[in-house]
């Protein structure tokens, strides 16, 4: 609002500037003229050779004036934007352009000038983060690649027994497995930040759904003597099922991965104020502050003992579907004492 102001101010205050200035020339070649009259009045000549002396001076005077004033308040600027987006356009992210006024008396030229600071920052930013998920995609496909690569050329070079060749099997099962969804994490986060998705949202019995889900990993949770406690009312949301399930895949996959045996986990469903809330806890090892500020980012992994459990992209896919869907997601922790992921649904609850 303030700005606004200022603008209006300063256009008033140009037209002000230029009306008196005409004013001024036109009642200087009036008084010339006056003058001339009464000096040459019977030589109508030297009259009209004043005048239009006077005339060229003033044009020129004028002519000059508005030259310098194109060039400090037109040319200038433009010669720095169009400098500074060529540059952009070559790929230096780093170029920013100086206001030429102080904030609140931006002009036109001010308000281009800062949008291109801000779209610099931007693309630095997206460019560092596109070369760190390159590094990271490329580091994260070498090591199963690598295992594929010693376990068959082991098996071709040498001539294993049964037992030795099954475990080979295993291993080259679970690694291609593992690549198989880290392609799958990295093809879906692309889809969802270029918004390359068309969510479809259905009518779900939220409770159901998150049963269902819990089921699918009935085999994982009796395999630890994991507890299982759940505390589902019935909701029906109107929302997306098939980017909820990567959701509620990934938190209660992750609770079971990071719970020692013999732990607990659970999973609750309540509605509060006109929001689904889910919650997935586990009494696992916990999350430190410095984690908790950096676990949905890409490829970032807080317990590097379970790295070849996963791969870092699925929290940083779930923070994306839930932000598609319109919800929030947060986590709470203690070290050694297990974490909760809670979800919030907006939209029609019932």
């Amino acid at each position: 609002m303030k700005t606004r102001r200022s603008k209006v101010l300063m256009l008033v205050t140009g037209y002000v500037i230029f009306f008196v200035t005409i004013a001024a020339l036109i009642a200087f070649s009036v008084y010339v003229y006056v003058a001339a009259e009464r000096q040459y009045g019977d030589d109508k000549g030297i009259v009209f050779a004043l005048m239009l002396v006077t005339v060229l001076f003033l044009a020129l005077v004028c002519t000059v004036i508005d030259g310098i004033r194109r060039k400090v308040t037109v040319d200038r600027p433009v010669e720095n934007i169009s400098d500074a987006t060529a540059r952009i356009a070559s790929g230096d992210f780093s170029v920013r352009i100086r206001t030429f006024h102080p904030y609140g008396r931006y002009d036109e030229f001010d308000c281009i000038a800062d949008n291109i600071n801000t779209m610099a920052a931007e693309l630095s930013k997206t460019k560092v983060l596109h070369t760190d998920f390159v590094s990271n995609v490329s580091h994260e496909l070498k090591t199963p690649l690598a295992i594929i690569q010693n376990c068959s050329q082991a098996i071709k070079d040498g001539n294993p027994d049964e037992e030795t060749l099954n475990k080979y099997a295993d291993v080259l099962v679970a690694t291609s497995k593992r690549l198989t969804a880290l392609v799958t994490n990295i093809l879906k986060l692309n889809r969802l930040e270029n918004q390359q998705i068309r969510t479809e949202p259905k009518s779900i019995r939220l409770n159901e759904m998150l049963a269902e889900s819990v089921l699918a990993f009935e085999d994982a949770i009796e395999a630890k003597g994991l507890e299982l406690y759940c505390d589902l009312d019935e909701l029906v949301i109107q929302s997306d099922p098939d980017y909820l399930e990567i959701v509620w895949s990934n938190l209660i996959s992750n609770a079971i991965k990071f719970t020692e045996p013999n732990g607990k986990i659970s999973v609750s469903l309540k509605e509060e104020g006109g929001e689904a809330v889910v919650k997935v806890s586990d009494t696992g090892i916990g999350i430190s502050a410095e984690t908790g500020r950096h676990i949905f980012d890409k490829f970032y992994q807080g317990d590097t003992s379970h790295a070849q459990e996963g791969n870092g992209l699925g929290l940083a896919l779930v923070k994306k579907v839930i932000d598609v869907l319109g919800g929030e997601i947060s986590v709470e922790s203690q070290l050694g004492k297990g974490s909760t992921f809670i979800v919030r649904l907006r939209g029609k609850v019932a």
